[in-house]
């Protein structure tokens, strides 16, 4: 009875797609309705104040979700660590984990889950966060949590050696992938011993690593004028406010966050690694850019979208699409302190070597001498304009567009008027942002692959000549 009853809905249903597509054969196909102007993201009311020891606190009552996320965020991570020490404050910020002086790692990790949550520590390369996302109900509790990670981390003895392990076991692995062998050749090249320049810790520097170093990278960098606490979500402003003075008040100011800006210039060189028999090269091309303080950052995010940033970019329709070169081809705007860089990256096979980068770099000469037209401009100021209120749609990602705004100093106004500076650029705008800031004669060449069949390719590119 059920099958018959499915045979008559199905010859129900072809004959209704038969009656509507009928009078569409023999027409031209009409284009789709032009979308709607794009919505400005409005930014969450959200409140900041500072506690007397100099730690900033941004709460923000954000969605309908019984959830909370709180993020406290210190100015400090790799670029702090001794020149001769790289990794300090990735094995610092793991260890931090492993339990307080009133709370062991297991405590932390059963505290935590019963609140809906876990804490997690991550060190990057300017800052260091102790997260967790919780129940609303637990939001004050999470909080003073949060502040015992990272006031009172008890750095233990006897998980070092199994923390070194698991970084000498991880260094290995992440050192034989090219993409990353690509991006620790481009970053030395452009910032030389500049701790942006360090992508990778060393056996080394982990194996002589002690708890003595840790807590000294601790004691010289951790404290509440380097700190914010950001909490967004569902949550009882009074009793968060309550919870956070009772944790952070006695948190002792420390340093203020160090301020070491490279001195960078671009450089015409091209570096080649070796893999034998590689069926692929990873390309990573690029060249410093203004920084994200720039005015011309916003129009360069546009141009570098249209050109290699998005999935309709030029350069991805050049070498995925018609040539097939590549599956994943990309390019970003790279940004630290005060500090960026454009980079291409691409994954070719390796016949396509040298013909990739001839393609990236005609269709950045195209870009600098021809603007765009109205329509594919506007086609890549939609996508940026719907995907920066998508990525603003949770909880952490509106944390990190805060985070991001105070890090480099953007001002309030910089996330109200992003979707309206991005449609304000001109096609006259991205001609002339190729043309000053993306030029391939400036730019770094990293190439990973089998030297014995590419480097006749590869010789067009070398500093000085050009296809």
């Amino acid at each position: 009875m059920t099958r018959g009853l499915n045979i008559k809905m199905m010859a129900a249903f072809a004959a209704s797609v038969a009656l509507f597509a009928a009078p569409i054969f023999g027409q031209q196909k009409q284009a789709p309705p032009a979308g709607g102007p794009p919505k400005p993201f409005t930014v969450p009311a959200h409140e900041t104040y500072v506690l007397a020891n100099g730690m900033k606190v941004t709460l923000v009552p954000y969605g309908n979700l019984p959830k909370v996320t709180l993020s406290l965020v210190v100015r400090t991570g790799n670029l702090n660590e001794p020149a001769d020490m790289p990794g300090l404050a990735d094995i610092a910020g793991t260890l931090m984990k492993e339990g307080t002086t009133t709370r062991s790692s297991k405590q932390i990790a059963e505290e935590s889950a019963r609140m809906g949550g876990a804490v997690s520590v991550t060190v990057s390369v300017d800052e260091t966060d102790v997260d967790t996302d919780v129940l609303s109900e637990f939001g004050p509790r999470a909080a003073v949590l949060l502040a015992d990670v990272a006031q009172h981390p008890l750095f233990p003895e006897s998980e070092l050696p199994r923390l070194k392990n698991d970084a000498l076991r991880q260094l290995s692995i992440s050192k034989s992938v090219p993409q990353s062998m690509a991006l620790e050749r481009f970053r030395k090249i452009l910032y030389g011993d500049h701790p942006y320049g360090t992508v990778f810790s060393t056996p080394e520097s982990i194996n002589k690593t002690t708890v003595g170093d840790i807590k000294k990278y601790y004691d010289g960098n951790f404290g509440a004028a380097r700190a914010h606490f950001y909490v967004a979500g569902r949550f009882d402003a009074a009793e968060m406010k309550k919870a956070i003075s009772a944790s952070f008040n006695g948190w002792a100011k420390g340093a203020a966050p160090a301020i070491n800006r490279p001195k960078v210039r671009p450089q015409r060189v091209l570096d080649v690694t070796d893999r034998p028999g590689a069926a692929q090269s990873t390309l990573l091309v690029g060249l410093p850019v203004p920084d994200p303080t720039s005015p011309d950052a916003i129009p360069l995010a546009v141009t570098n979208a249209l050109l290699g940033g998005s999935f309709g970019s030029r350069i991805t329709s050049n070498i995925r699409e018609q040539k097939g070169y590549t599956y994943s081809p990309r390019s970003e705007v790279s940004r630290r302190y005060h500090d960026a860089y454009w980079a291409e990256s691409a994954d070719v096979t390796t016949q396509y070597t040298g013909p990739s980068l001839k393609e990236i770099f005609g269709e950045i000469d195209r870009l600098a001498k021809e603007q765009p037209s109205d329509a594919e401009l506007k086609g890549i100021q939609s996508y940026m304009s719907g995907l920066f209120v998508i990525q603003n749609s949770s909880r952490s990602a509106l944390i990190g567009q805060l985070r991001y705004a105070d890090f480099q100093g953007l001002g309030e106004d910089y996330l109200k008027t992003y979707v309206q500076k991005v449609n304000a650029v001109t096609p006259a705008d991205v001609q002339k942002q190729t043309a000053e800031y993306i030029k391939p004669d400036q730019m770094t060449i990293v190439v990973i692959g089998d030297k014995a069949k590419i480097s006749d390719q590869l010789s067009p590119f070398a500093a000085g000549a050009r296809p």
